[in-house]
């Protein structure tokens, strides 16, 4: 049986600094192989003391028992804060409490369901961008990629890609993703904050040029919000909700940061998962041809067609298994644990990795394999409770969880209905970990009209 592609792991102990060179190359490659069936693995160097943790009891405690003994590790942010500056998903403490009780609103259910008419219309759009790739090998993931960050820019500020500033973003944000990997220097060393980080200039200006049109598109909304003439969308939301604590609302400033986090996880991310499972259903034509089947009934704008959507539902989540987009979490310890009998010092790293996590032989059953049927099985549903977190859990659960598997269940709905992806003679893709699980060289798959 063919499994997906999986890239090989490191096989022996490497120094430091070639482990750091391997690491900024691709995170998962540059792993060992028995992390797959370790529960915990203890990494030791004279900058920095971390634990890999897949034991499901131990990710329970981190993530949900006790979350703020465990914030997110700085060391992860400093390679994204040129970008990111002070948003969610790098502030910690009372800071980032607050940022998601200002947030999440905006992603309940009921906002869903008010969001969906513009992700429909983006799924429109790309199912015509690819009505006239019909008989042509592409390389779907830019195709992923435009695709999702149209619908981020129709559900946030109410205006599509094809926009002059959402198309400077977009081109920016290309930029940004070739030149930024996910690791800097302070990553492996405990750099003062004075000492400058190493960014590349591409780089910086990237993430400068992203920053500055997001700012142009802030102002604007907030000067509508003011006039009483702003679209009920995402934007008007977030900054018209008040801290139910404080009162206060994000000032264009900090909405900015928010912003560029949105785009960050809300396009690279659905980006790398629909562009993955297009592959797989590819690899696998018998699941494709059922998920073409359920979207034959996608027909109109309702948001109750995604209760009739449940096999693609089933494959995308494999697909979150198996490519999670985000392959790492970073934690770090406030004071000394006892983790596994194994002391833990303060500022002691955290990995959760869901790449490993994920495929992990004593929890799942076939790990490798591509089984959507597994959700629907009593052993598929308990491994998924104990080691299933693509969002991540407990209280910094991605507040956009809900928002994606939505998204991408639409966009495969609206591809597969009318067309067929078709492998090509091109080698398998190679999954790499940059700033997301994405393939070395492409993905690259044939467009035939059904």
């Amino acid at each position: 049986m063919t499994r997906p592609p999986k890239p090989e792991s490191r096989s022996r102990k490497v120094p430091l600094w070639r482990y750091a060179r391997l690491f900024r190359r691709d995170i998962i490659s540059a792993q060992p192989e028995h992390l797959y069936g370790a529960w915990m693995a203890e990494f030791r160097t004279p900058f920095f003391h971390s634990f890999m943790a897949n034991d499901p009891t131990l990710i329970k405690l981190l993530l949900k028992d006790r979350p703020d003994d465990f914030p997110k590790s700085d060391r992860v942010g400093e390679g994204l804060r040129p970008l990111l500056g002070n948003s969610v998903f790098l502030t910690n403490g009372e800071t980032w409490k607050r940022q998601r009780r200002i947030i999440d609103p905006a992603f309940e259910g009921g906002r869903l369901r008010e969001t969906f008419p513009a992700m429909w219309d983006a799924a429109q759009a790309m199912a015509e961008r690819i009505a006239a790739l019909e008989g042509q090998e592409i390389d779907v993931e830019p195709e992923a990629s435009h695709a999702a960050a149209d619908v981020i820019f129709r559900t946030l500020f109410s205006i599509p890609i094809e926009h002059r500033i959402a198309r400077e973003v977009y081109d920016a944000f290309q930029t940004y993703q070739r030149s930024q990997p996910i690791l800097n220097l302070a990553a492996f060393l405990p750099l003062p904050r004075w000492m400058p980080r190493g960014f590349r200039r591409s780089t910086k200006r990237s993430a400068a040029r992203i920053r500055g049109l997001i700012l142009h598109l802030t102002r604007e909304r907030q000067a509508q919000i003011d006039a009483g003439n702003a679209p009920q969308d995402l934007a008007t939301k977030i900054m018209t909700t008040p801290d139910p604590i404080t009162g206060d609302i994000f000032g264009v400033d900090e909405m900015v940061d928010q912003v560029a986090i949105f785009f960050l996880a809300g396009h690279e991310t659905s980006a790398s998962s629909l562009a993955w499972a297009l592959y797989l259903l590819a690899l696998y034509p018998d699941w494709q041809d059922r998920v073409a089947a359920e979207a034959q009934t996608v027909d109109k704008c309702d948001f109750g067609v995604l209760s009739n959507l449940r096999v693609t539902r089933d494959v995308f989540r494999e697909t979150l298994r198996l490519y999670p987009p985000v392959p790492m979490m970073v934690r770090e310890t406030v004071k000394p644990e006892t983790l596994r009998k194994r002391t833990a010092r303060r500022g002691a790293q955290l990995v959760l990795s869901q790449w490993h996590l994920h495929r992990h032989n004593r929890l799942w059953h076939r790990p490798d394999d591509f089984d959507p049927a597994r959700w629907q099985t009593e052993s598929g549903q308990a491994s998924a409770k104990a080691a299933y977190v693509p969002f991540s859990a407990g209280p910094r659960v991605c507040p956009g969880a809900g928002f994606a598997m939505i998204e991408g269940v639409l966009m495969l709905a609206h591809i597969l209905r009318d067309f067929r992806v078709v492998l090509t003679d091109y080698p398998p893709p190679v999954p790499v970990a940059h700033l997301t699980v994405r393939s070395r060289d492409g993905i690259w798959l044939r467009i035939v009209r059904r």
